[in-house]
C-alpha cells in the first residue's frame, strides 16, 4: 500500500505518533481518534481511523521532519488517504510543530502562498500588498513556534511558489517543516525542483488497499461492514471504489443512510446495488 524513499532518521517511529496501535496489527484501529473524526470524509458517523500500512509511514516520517525542520513529499492518486494519513499525524504531533494548512487555486502565485499563509497563520486584517511587508509578518510568525506547513496540490505549484517555500524554510530559525501533498502523475514535476534535493526528508508513494486488504480494512473502517462477506466486499470494492479510502467513506455513508430507511442492521445484495445506483447512477454491473 505504500512505497517510500527516505533518509532515516534516528528516534522517530510509527509507535512516536500512534502509540501502543501501532503495534496492533495491519489495520488496528485508533482507539484515541476522537480528535480526528472531523478529518473522514463526509464525517460519516461511526467511521474509525485505521493504521493502515500508509498511516503508519507517514506518521513516523511526518514525525522525522518536523523534528529535522525540512521538507517532505507524500504523493499519490486521489482518495487513497494521503492529506488524511498527514493531518491525522500532524494533530498528534504536539510540540513538534502546530498545522498549517494551505490550499490554493488552479494556478497559484507568490501572492496566493502569501494570503493563504497569512490567514492560517491568524494574523490581522489582510494580507499586506506589500511582497514585503507581508514576507515580514509571515516570518515572523513562523519565527514564533514550530510549524508544519501542508500544501496540497503540491505538484500545481510554479517554480516560483517552490522558490518563495525555500525563502521561507531557509529563513526560519532552524528551518521550517513544509510538507507538499501532490498527486503521483505529479513526481516528474516535483523532482524536477532541485532545491528540494537538499531539504527533502523523504519521498511516499500512497497506494490503494489491494484486493486481499479490502476485508480486512473494511470491517475495521466501520461496524456496518462487519457482517458482510469478504467477497462481497472484494466485489464492491471492484465496482465502487478500487481501494480509494476516500471512495469508501462515500459507499458507507449512503449504505448508512439506505439501511435507516430500510430498518436494517447489515446491509443485503439488493440493498448494496442500490448503493451502486445511487453513488453511479447503475452504471456498475
Amino acid at each position: 500500500m505504500l512505497t517510500t524513499e527516505s533518509t532515516e532518521a534516528p528516534g522517530f517511529s510509527a509507535h512516536s505518533v500512534w502509540g501502543e496501535a501501532a503495534a496492533a496489527g495491519p489495520f488496528a484501529v485508533l482507539g484515541d481518534d476522537a480528535a480526528l473524526s472531523g478529518l473522514h470524509f463526509l464525517r460519516a458517523e461511526g467511521m474509525r481511523t485505521l493504521l493502515t500500512p500508509a498511516m503508519l509511514a507517514v506518521g513516523a516520517a511526518l514525525a522525522a521532519a518536523a523534528a529535522e525542520r525540512c521538507f517532505l513529499c507524500v504523493l499519490g492518486d486521489a482518495g487513497v488517504g494521503k492529506t488524511f494519513a498527514v493531518h491525522a499525524a500532524a494533530r498528534r504531533l504536539g510540540e513538534l510543530g502546530s498545522l498549517l494548512s494551505l490550499e490554493f487555486r488552479a494556478q497559484p502565485a507568490p501572492v496566493d502562498l502569501r494570503t493563504a499563509l497569512h490567514r492560517a497563520l491568524g494574523l490581522p486584517g489582510q494580507a499586506p500588498a506589500d511582497p514585503g511587508a507581508a514576507d515580514t509578518l509571515i516570518r515572523h510568525a513562523l519565527a514564533d513556534r514550530p510549524r508544519i506547513v501542508v500544501v496540497e496540490d503540491a505538484h500545481r505549484l510554479s517554480a516560483s511558489c517552490m522558490e518563495y517555500l525555500r525563502f521561507l524554510h531557509d529563513g526560519a530559525p532552524g528551518g521550517l517543516c513544509v510538507v507538499l501533498v501532490g498527486a503521483r502523475r505529479g513526481e516528474r514535476r516535483l523532482r524536477a525542483q532541485r532545491m528540494l534535493a537538499t531539504r527533502t526528508s523523504g519521498w511516499l508513494r500512497v497506494q490503494p488497499l489491494t484486493r486481499d486488504q479490502v476485508p480486512l480494512a473494511v470491517p475495521a473502517l466501520h461496524p456496518v461492514w462487519r457482517g458482510v462477506e469478504a467477497g462481497v466486499l472484494m466485489a464492491l470494492d471492484a465496482r465502487l471504489a478500487s481501494g480509494a479510502l476516500r471512495r469508501w467513506a462515500v459507499i458507507t455513508h449512503h449504505t448508512r443512510q439506505l439501511l435507516v430507511r430500510a430498518r436494517a442492521d447489515v446491509p443485503d445484495g439488493r440493498l448494496l446495488e442500490a448503493v451502486a445506483d445511487r453513488i453511479d447512477g447503475g452504471r456498475c454491473t
